[in-house]
């Protein structure tokens, strides 16, 4: 019993100085402005779930954008609009990001969310489902990064379109590809669609020859996060 409470105690203790280095990297690294803010209060307020990535998996969105030198970049999958201004802000100058919701209402918040956090004037939200919009973006590829975080289930398929839509150098990172290990191991929940969707992506990101790949838990409480590939050859 003295032993279990110790290890519990211990634990607890691992928690609370993980806790701490995560909010210290937040509050110096990622701070989040009145822009992210209020993206985040006008999704609370209408409904939308409180799934949206981490200030720190934000600034590790824009980072990323930065070392790609990004100009063009597609988001699958908006929610509330708060990845996509992280990553509008690491846009230059006539940069630009494209935004795909599957929701007309939610894309109006967003819309509004882009414009109040400053990058209305390079972003654009299209409606509709993804995998119906993806083949009309050819013509405006290559795009520098693409980030994934939708639906799961069709993450394969928006794996294809990412590096068909990409170039040499392009990142492609994908959200929610841990999922406690789920969707790097397989689990009993192997069957269940999300999860296999997940599980095909990373079987593919990492053995794919086009693409060099990681996945990182970079969520709070490290059981979910990214993976991020590197773009060698689209074709």
């Amino acid at each position: 019993m003295t032993n279990d409470r110790v290890d519990l105690t211990a634990s607890q203790q691992r928690v609370q100085t993980q806790n701490d280095i995560e909010t210290a990297i937040t509050e110096i690294f990622a701070p989040e402005d009145e822009g992210l803010r209020n993206a985040l209060a006008t999704a609370k307020a209408a409904g939308l779930p409180a799934i949206q990535i981490s200030p720190i998996q934000g600034k590790l969105l824009q980072l990323l954008a930065r070392a790609a030198n990004a100009k063009k970049i597609l988001e699958i999958g908006s929610l509330a609009g708060y990845s996509g201004i992280w990553l509008a802000r690491a846009l230059p100058e006539g940069g630009r990001l494209i935004s795909l919701e599957i929701d007309p209402k939610h894309a109006m918040i967003i819309r509004n969310s882009f414009a109040n956090a400053g990058v209305g004037d390079r972003t654009e939200v299209r409606v509709g489902k993804a995998l119906d919009l993806l083949p009309h973006l050819t013509n405006e590829a290559p795009f520098d990064l693409v980030f994934i975080d939708a639906d799961k289930s069709p993450y394969p398929h928006y794996l294809d379109w990412a590096i068909q839509l990409s170039r040499p150098g392009s990142i492609i990172v994908a959200d929610n590809c841990i999922r406690g290990g789920k969707a790097l191991r397989g689990s009993d929940d192997e069957q269940e669609e999300s999860t296999a969707g997940l599980l095909e992506y990373n079987r593919r990101a990492s053995s794919d020859p086009r693409l060099t790949s990681l996945a990182l838990a970079v969520d709070s409480g490290h059981t979910d996060g990214f993976t991020i590939s590197v773009v060698s050859s689209p074709v």
